[in-house]
């Protein structure tokens, strides 16, 4: 294999830069040129892409977001549009491509392993949603935002005697705010995974008012049962001892520099990509397993869906008295 490609598709995630830079360099250790595609899947079957060189990489292991940038591409899900692609690899000598992203990403893999082509997938979505690995890019850097920004509302909220109902992301996958819930001590957790009543989360605000608390901190992914203003409105209307105040933290948790525990795993993830396709594998994606990276098949990753932990929320219920 003298050529290989890589691209970053689906939701940008801090941890892409240093993957590519380990991409980059492991492969011109193997004396193997990289050629960079621009924008994902829409890059590659319009043919957007540039050759690599160690330079190019250099100084981009702290910075969040993606060098290659991403794009959503209508046309690749389409069979003809997958055959472009496929084209496009053989036209630039490409034999062989490592994508790195999330669900959609990995199943884009997937089609093109299916064709015939080489590839490795590298999982990268803040939501941790991604079966195969026990931790996907940019995970731990957004439950550090998060974090900080649930430290700094607790003294506001202290400060007023309040409620704050904070929105994570996480639409099918509660993990950002399950561990958030944990770690930042909240009084309530919303998660897809585990359905609530209102009145059970009306009763939990209530019960800490009762116990003397002076704030409260209720952190709801995005994807779980009710709307976040919904759950606020019903707390007020309750009258429970807090007013309440929602904040939804939004786009800012897929930003910021990596942390120490991103770059290393990108690191990891692209040294390992980089080697499975030397050595010959294909259809696969890189994971965390314990402290090992080890490679699962796309047909796997592709088939199921990793959700949150539900034994954190026992104990996230159990930690909010």
């Amino acid at each position: 294999m003298r050529r290989i490609g890589v691209l970053t598709s689906g939701g940008d995630a801090p941890g892409m830069n240093p993957c590519i830079r380990a991409i980059v360099r492991t492969a011109i250790f193997h004396e193997v040129e990289v050629v960079g595609i621009k924008e994902g899947f829409d890059g590659l079957v319009r043919g957007t892409m540039n050759r690599m060189t160690a330079r190019d990489v250099g100084g981009i292991i702290g910075q969040g977001g993606t060098m290659l940038q991403t794009a959503r591409c209508p046309e690749f899900y389409e069979h003809k549009g997958q055959i472009r692609a496929q084209r496009e690899l053989n036209e630039q000598g490409i034999e062989g491509l490592i994508v790195i992203g999330g669900d959609g990403s990995m199943r884009g893999a997937h089609a093109l392993a299916g064709l015939g082509v080489p590839v490795m997938g590298v999982p990268a979505s803040i939501d941790n949603d991604i079966w195969g690995t026990n931790m996907s890019l940019g995970v731990d850097t957004a439950l550090n935002t998060i974090r900080e920004a649930i430290d700094k509302l607790r003294d506001t909220a202290t400060s007023h005697q309040r409620a704050f109902l904070v929105e994570t992301m996480g639409r099918n996958c509660g993990y950002l705010a399950l561990m958030a819930g944990i770690i930042c001590g909240a009084e309530v957790v919303l998660i897809p995974e585990r359905e609530i009543s209102l009145e059970e989360i009306g009763q939990a605000v209530e019960n800490a008012y009762a116990r003397g608390k002076t704030h409260c901190i209720i952190i709801s992914a995005e994807g779980s049962t009710y709307d976040t203003h919904e759950v606020a409105d019903h707390l007020d209307a309750l009258e429970v001892g807090f007013r309440t105040r929602v904040t939804i933290l939004g786009h800012v948790q897929r930003g910021g520099s990596p942390s120490a525990f991103d770059r290393l795993l990108a690191t990891r993830f692209g040294v390992r990509a980089v080697e499975a396709l030397l050595e010959g594998e294909s259809g696969q994606m890189v994971g965390l397993m314990g402290r090992d990276i080890m490679t699962t098949p796309t047909s796997e990753v592709v088939d199921r869906q990793r959700e949150a932990n539900i034994a954190y929320y026992e104990m996230a219920r159990m930690l909010a008295r």
